[in-house]
């Protein structure tokens, strides 16, 4: 009566059934690995779910489809806070590793403060991060910016060292904390070279800022606005899951775990955006 075929009625039917029954699923996958990781990419979702995905024949286009349907895509965030206070009067070093290529774990360690709390329960985390496999190796959360807290990162980083017989370049902002004489002290002692930005531009340290981005943006961090203990072992466990499950893009995939664990990857290195200035950086 309407011009269509009984059979072509039908199986438009049941093609939409199983359209709809397979992208019940892929939700399904997706929310079991964001229990963990609660704002991981698209892009990195389908890397980690791409045999079921493939057994399934669904393909990236479809995938992102699914997701931006459902309502599952990842807004990114903007927020900003200061935690740098570069007027002082300790001195500021030289930018050691402003043409340095980076070739191999442990060649460059990248320090930074970020606030992770409230108005009414102010919080930092300090973060000591490999630059070549993009590994957290030490970190402290305090409720105050102290050079202590900043200390005790760096004590945490240099326990879990692999490769203690390599020379290694640390790298900060020019901040208080890691200018005064108890931080550089603690460099001095372990034999590290010290690295410092030149001026307020974040591209000289990207990599540490990236970090910071990561835990706020995809492991939320900032949010819960709880007691010491509990702040703690949130960051004890996304810092976990950062390093041994996580993929990075900029390790082509490879956790911060597999990618410290060798040395024959080369680092993707992207060029920044104000070409005006010979600063290169990692994302």
């Amino acid at each position: 009566m309407f011009g269509i075929d009984r059979q072509v009625y039908y199986r438009r039917i049941r093609r939409k059934i199983v359209k709809q029954d397979k992208a019940e699923q892929v939700v399904l996958l997706v929310d079991s690995l964001r229990k963990t990781m609660p704002r991981i990419g698209t892009r990195k979702l389908y890397y980690l779910l791409g045999e079921q995905l493939q057994l399934m024949k669904i393909g990236r286009d479809k995938f992102f489809d699914i997701l931006r349907a459902n309502h599952l895509l990842i807004q990114p965030k903007r927020s900003y806070q200061i935690t740098t206070n570069s007027h002082h009067r300790f001195r500021k070093h030289e930018n050691l590793i402003l043409d340095l290529e980076i070739n191999r774990p442990e060649q460059v360690w990248v320090s930074d403060i970020t606030y992770i709390g409230k108005r009414d329960n102010p919080c930092y985390l300090s973060l000591v991060t490999d630059a070549y496999s993009k590994k957290i190796m030490g970190y402290f959360v305090a409720n105050n910016l102290n050079t202590r807290s900043s200390i005790m990162a760096l004590k945490m980083a240099l326990k879990q060292r692999k490769y203690s017989h390599l020379q290694l370049i640390h790298h900060s902002d020019r901040g208080i904390q890691y200018c005064a004489n108890e931080y550089q002290e603690e460099l001095i002692k372990n034999k590290l070279s010290c690295s410092m930005t030149q001026n307020s531009d974040p591209y000289e340290n990207a990599i540490a800022e990236r970090i910071n981005g990561i835990l706020k943006q995809e492991f939320n961090i900032d949010k819960y606005n709880q007691g010491a203990k509990i702040t703690n072992q949130i960051i004890k466990e996304s810092v976990t899951i950062y390093n041994e499950i996580r993929p990075s893009y900029s390790n082509y995939m490879l956790t911060p775990n597999q990618m410290h664990s060798q040395n024959k990857t080369k680092m993707r290195i992207y060029k920044t955006k104000n070409s005006s200035k010979n600063v290169f950086t990692t994302v």
